[in-house]
């Protein structure tokens, strides 16, 4: 499996803030790599280095075979980037705004254009060819905005927060869109805040104040972060207290309508959940077993790295 991402101990300070740590990882050709974290964790930063926007304060990244550091022209010319920001021109066609984004990456007139008829099917928008992107809706004008992250071919593709701000369904053609780039051989870097849709990246990096703290496949983060067996309880009138008192817990959280616990496999049973809640006066209780999920994995993340 060919590496096209090689990160070393990449590191970025404004002034005495260290905004990203020494972090180090690889991305493979063709995979959809997830990097999540809370506001200010560091993703954005890393993500503008590795695109050539930033120079890095330390540490190496080699992106498509250029260094970020030495050659970020060669980096700009060879992936593709979508901001968290809307980036294309609210006055402009789509066509036009295609036209212009393929002009800023020298494609003769030509191929440009082919090329943007062609993105245009791809994110299924030939139908607005013509319109307005102030006149669009925020779910198309994200497919408009990748297409335009795709115009000049690149191999990699960065998309920070691709999904923000725009409804389920529209969030849902977009990965099938995504899961589509991927099969035909363009790697994928995302960043996103819906637990979600990280479920679908083939690995997941967890950004913590600056630092690289986890990288695996999402099931293999589930049972690193979040081993045990996880339940979920509702009910009338639940003790939280009494239910982290019950033998074998090891934390319980409000969780909706209900108690979401975890505990000792061996040890935490429905029959001590039930009675530790019967003798708290708790009534009409049901308890379920819950796959734990990647939202599981970024709280316990968060506890151990002192952000919860």
């Amino acid at each position: 499996m060919s590496t096209v991402i090689e990160v070393r101990d990449l590191t970025k300070r404004f002034g005495t803030f260290e905004a990203v740590k020494a972090v180090s990882f690889d991305v493979h050709k063709g995979e959809v790599f997830g990097y999540l974290g809370a506001n200010g964790a560091g993703k954005s930063t890393t993500i503008r280095m590795l695109c050539g926007l930033l120079a890095p304060s330390g540490g190496q990244a080699l992106v498509a075979g250029h260094d970020v550091g030495r050659d970020p022209e060669s980096v700009r010319m060879s992936v593709g980037y979508m901001s968290q920001r809307f980036s294309l021109y609210p006055d402009l066609t789509s066509m036009e705004n295609l036209d212009f984004f393929g002009g800023a990456y020298r494609i003769p007139r030509t191929e440009r254009l082919r090329r943007a008829r062609a993105l245009l099917a791809e994110v299924d928008l030939e139908q607005h060819a013509d319109a307005l992107v102030s006149s669009l809706p925020g779910g198309m004008r994200q497919r408009l905005a990748l297409a335009a992250a795709l115009i000049h071919r690149p191999a990699i593709v960065f998309l920070d927060e691709p999904t923000a701000g725009v409804d389920p369904g529209a969030r849902r053609r977009f990965w099938r869109i995504i899961r589509d780039l991927a099969e035909l051989g363009t790697t994928v870097f995302v960043t996103t805040h819906y637990m979600d849709e990280a479920e679908y990246c083939g690995r997941v990096g967890l950004m913590a104040d600056g630092r690289l703290v986890a990288l695996d496949a999402p099931s293999a983060l589930k049972r690193s972060f979040v081993p045990g067996r996880l339940v979920v309880v509702r009910g009338n009138r639940l003790d939280l207290g009494a239910v982290r008192a019950a033998p074998g817990v090891w934390e319980a959280h409000a969780f909706g309508a209900g108690l979401h616990v975890r505990g000792d496999p061996e040890a935490m049973s429905d029959r001590t959940l039930m009675g530790a809640l019967a003798g708290s006066g708790a009534e009409n209780v049901t308890i379920e077993p819950q796959a734990p999920t990647l939202e599981d994995v970024f709280l316990a993340v968060a506890a151990q790295s002192g952000e919860a």
